[in-house]
């Protein structure tokens, strides 16, 4: 009986924790410094389009979806 995990959307991480799993995870080395996008508008949105760039293999392997799957409660 096999469970399947839930897999958390990226809209639901914070800045720090998105940016730390991008960086560690994924090996992404084109962002700019934490300090730098954590506190802007526009730091938000290009952490999310960086993982949008990953198939969603990728994303469920570091436990991730794009967003929230129906028919988890």
């Amino acid at each position: 009986m096999g469970m399947k995990m839930k897999l958390k959307p990226v809209v639901e991480l914070g800045v720090a924790e998105a940016y730390a799993i991008l960086v560690n995870h994924f090996g992404e080395d084109r962002l700019p410094p934490l300090e730098a996008v954590e506190n802007e508008d526009w730091g938000r949105d290009l952490l999310l389009s960086r993982f949008e760039e990953h198939t969603a293999a990728e994303l469920a392997d570091a436990g991730l979806c794009l967003i929230e799957e129906e028919g988890f409660a």
